[in-house]
């Protein structure tokens, strides 16, 4: 790599770095940032500088502290030039969310899928993402990147989604025809991540969350499949091939009833929307969904638990009877379960979280895989984008 590559690697991630710090803890100084980084305090001025800028930062008035010396002036993420658009592609129903960098839903809209073919898919999406677009310019907003959710096994490194039965997709070439039907929509040069919906909506309650970021999270979502998006560390946990997380498809019962998957005895054949609306008491799909948390509990030890999704909202007692089982697996084990709760954004959680994709990706340089690029001419892989 070249001095000059090195150099702009570097610049990145000490960008990040200072907008991560903000994240979770706004309202420091630039003297504050410099001594919670490490960074000099003349870097941490000009990064903070080109931050504001590039309208990623924002200050607020200068506060005195009696015998503290100079004011100091307190720096936030800026939620009102910046904005992200994230995608969920549902097993009938596509929704899409506009975010401010800190979160707030600026605009969402959903539509069925009238085809479930993926390059029809791909099409409809595109032509969601540049009503988007003009809305966002008609505000004066600048689109940072774009991010989608899709429920079944994605590949980042191949862009090839590889299982997502309720689709009836296997093996598609995902990223090519994507990329195609964006740059068909004239849509202009933007960074362009995909991922699982459960790690997208995990995303949602990660990178937003007001205050204390947890060191690890799982968002269990509940729809026609089951899957849950595993943070760990800071980062999503995916696999080798992306597959991390689909507990839809893990096995509660030898020989029981068949799943989509063409298995039998899946989680989702007992608590997915399919067989909850076949039982005479969907709730009692709750204990099963409870022992697929007590599963994730014993697996990751995370710090809390979150579930969503449509059948969530059709019966939210499912989310009571669930806890109310991993509960009693706890005290059986003489152990306290993890807070477990319902999802903040709602229906909007893996739209949400696809937006968030974004940002989780831009501020992470050195962990962030190939995204890619999508302008009216040319479609092309690129590196992380600028952060």
């Amino acid at each position: 790599m070249s001095t000059t590559g090195d150099q702009a690697l570097v610049k990145r991630i000490n960008r990040s770095v200072l907008l991560r710090l903000l994240r979770v803890q706004p309202g420091l100084s630039r003297a504050q940032l410099a001594q919670k980084s490490g960074l000099t305090k003349s870097t941490v001025s000009l990064l903070v500088r080109e931050l504001i800028d590039e309208a990623w930062l924002t200050e607020s008035d200068t506060v005195s502290t009696p015998g503290a010396g100079r004011p100091s002036t307190p720096l936030q993420i800026d939620g009102r030039a910046r904005a992200l658009v994230g995608v969920e592609v549902a097993v009938d129903m596509l929704r899409l969310a506009c975010v401010s960098l800190v979160g707030k839903i600026l605009w969402s809209t959903q539509e069925p899928i009238l085809d479930a073919q993926p390059d029809a898919v791909c099409q409809q999406i595109a032509g969601l993402v540049a009503r988007a677009y003009e809305l966002l310019l008609s505000w004066g907003l600048q689109l940072t990147g774009l991010g989608v959710g899709l429920p079944g096994v994605f590949d980042e490194t191949t862009g090839k989604v590889h299982f997502a039965p309720n689709l009836g997709w296997w093996d598609v070439n995902f990223m090519p025809l994507f990329t195609h039907a964006l740059a068909q929509v004239n849509l202009p040069p933007m960074p362009v991540y995909v991922q699982n919906e459960a790690d997208t909506a995990a995303l949602s309650e990660y990178e937003f969350v007001e205050g204390q970021v947890s060191d690890s999270l799982i968002f269990v979502t509940c729809d026609v499949g089951v899957g849950a998006g595993i943070v760990l560390n800071d980062r999503l946990f995916t696999g080798q091939y992306g597959g991390a997380g689909e507990i839809g498809h893990c096995v509660l019962q030898i020989d029981g009833p068949l799943c989509s998957c063409g298995r039998r005895g899946c989680a989702e054949a007992f608590f997915g929307a399919r067989a909850l609306a076949k039982l005479v008491d969907p709730l009692s799909g709750g204990r099963y969904l409870g022992v697929a948390l007590a599963n994730l509990w014993t697996t990751f030890d995370p710090s809390v638990l979150v579930i969503g999704g449509p059948s969530c909202a059709k019966y939210p007692a499912l989310i009571t009877r669930a806890e109310e089982t991993l509960k009693t697996y706890a005290a059986s084990a003489r152990m306290p379960a993890p807070p477990v709760r319902a999802a903040r954004y709602g229906l909007l959680a893996s739209a949400v979280g696809a937006a968030a994709l974004v940002l989780h990706r831009q501020l992470r340089p050195l962990q962030a895989p190939t995204g890619y690029a999508v302008n009216p001419v040319t479609v092309a892989p690129e590196t992380a984008s600028q952060a």
